[in-house]
């Protein structure tokens, strides 16, 4: 994934809900999940804490995840594909 496509992945999350697919790094399964960094959707979790060490130029993103309701993260270069919700 190239530093564009980070910058875009980051934004949308900011912005919405995004479903990502990815590779498990420990099972090699892969995993849809929907997410979201969004303030206004984490309120509504009851979520106030936000994840801050996160930029376009990490390695990882942490993320919430809807289907879990639960902080998840996964490595930008297992990520096989993403859509906004």
């Amino acid at each position: 994934m190239d530093r564009n496509e980070k910058q875009r992945l980051f934004e949308a999350l900011k912005q919405g809900t995004v479903t990502v697919t990815f590779q498990k790094i420990n099972s090699d399964e892969i995993r849809v999940m929907p997410c979201t960094l969004n303030p206004i959707v984490l309120e509504a979790f009851g979520i106030n804490q936000k994840i801050g060490n996160i930029t376009p130029e990490s390695e990882h993103y942490a993320a919430w995840a809807l289907d879990k309701e639960d902080w998840r993260s996964f490595r930008l270069d297992t990520v096989l594909g993403w859509e906004v919700l």
